[in-house]
């Protein structure tokens, strides 16, 4: 296998790359999330590269932790100026 792309890669090689980094394709062993393997199907079937996949799924807790800072700030600022 040349390497991870979809265009380097055929359905079958995706499905293997997914089974071997989750480690438990079916995603119920305990402290798995839920529906774990199911965000990687769209790369199993060709349609987004894990990168994107992962990508996607990273920034909604980057922003979410970023939004939490800056409301702890301006928290900070109103009792600092009070």
């Amino acid at each position: 296998m040349a390497g991870y792309l979809i265009k380097d890669t055929t359905r079958e090689e995706r499905q293997k790359i997914v089974e071997e980094s989750l480690g438990n394709i079916s995603a119920n062993c305990d402290g798995c999330m839920a529906g774990l393997a199911e965000m990687y199907q769209e790369y199993i079937e060709g349609n987004k590269e894990i990168r994107d996949i992962n990508m996607a799924f990273n920034a909604r807790y980057t922003r979410g932790d970023m939004e939490k800072e800056e409301k702890r700030a301006n928290l900070y600022q109103t009792k600092c100026k009070a």
